[in-house]
């Protein structure tokens, strides 16, 4: 059994199908990196995982469960999922510390105590500790990503996402993330939504390719480069030299 099984998921904004009949499996432990242009459906699709977004019919099963059933916990669903997102989306006027123990105090109902500890054990993880009081504006783009990082993996998620984590950094940066992407490989399921055809290749063997709301291929890039279907050839043409 898959952890993560989709199917015909749909969501539509008015008459426009952001996601037309999705059907999708992710097995624990995977990498899976979905990929595909502007508008495909990308971050809908996450959002959808853990219900951000609502979407307008199709089922999603985790552990078999289907999560769009009635009377499912919504915020126990929640707690599954980490995010890292494409802005890092830390608070301007809160320390680097305060950025992570915020969410362990409100959600997980930590002491002051224990959620800092628990905050100063990630940001040494990413050796970020000696960071700890600083606010995100004295930070690099690459510790901010970091901070992200250590503050989704603080909640002890079940299945971490990344919505373009290397869209604001230099292919050195991205270097970097994908080495923390590649150590995370294992204790967490991750689920990377990405442009960039550098780190696909880094953390993943195979990519799943969406265009117009739909699963196009799946495969390795080096197969995708050359697929019949001229929009996949573009589009690993347009960003993926490598």
């Amino acid at each position: 059994m898959s952890l993560i099984s989709i199917r015909n998921l749909v969501k539509k904004y008015e008459e426009n199908y952001v996601l037309a009949g999705i059907d999708l499996d992710i097995e624990s432990g995977e990498v899976k990196v979905i990929m595909g242009p502007s508008g495909c459906g990308k971050t809908t699709l996450i959002m959808c995982l853990n219900r951000l977004v609502e979407p307008d019919s199709g089922d999603i099963y985790i552990h078999g469960e289907n999560i769009m059933a009635p009377g499912v916990d919504i915020q126990q669903l929640r707690k599954k999922f980490g995010f890292v997102f494409q802005s890092f989306a830390l608070y301007r006027h809160l320390t680097v510390r305060e950025n992570i123990t915020l969410g362990l105090r409100k959600l997980c109902g930590m002491s002051r105590q224990q959620a800092s500890e628990r905050a100063m054990h990630e940001l040494a993880r990413f050796e970020m500790a000696v960071h700890a009081e600083k606010l995100p504006k004295q930070l690099s783009g690459g510790q901010k990503q970091r901070v992200a990082l250590a503050r989704a993996l603080s909640m002890d998620p079940e299945i971490l996402i990344f919505d373009e984590p290397t869209s604001a950094l230099d292919p050195i940066m991205t270097r970097e993330v994908a080495s923390l992407i590649n150590r995370l490989h294992g204790g967490v399921t991750l689920v990377c939504v990405t442009h960039d055809v550098l780190l696909a290749e880094q953390i993943s063997d195979k990519v799943t390719f969406l265009d117009k709301g739909m699963v196009r291929a799946q495969g390795s890039i080096q197969a995708l480069k050359q697929q019949q279907q001229e929009s996949i050839r573009d589009f690993f043409g347009r960003y993926g030299n490598v």
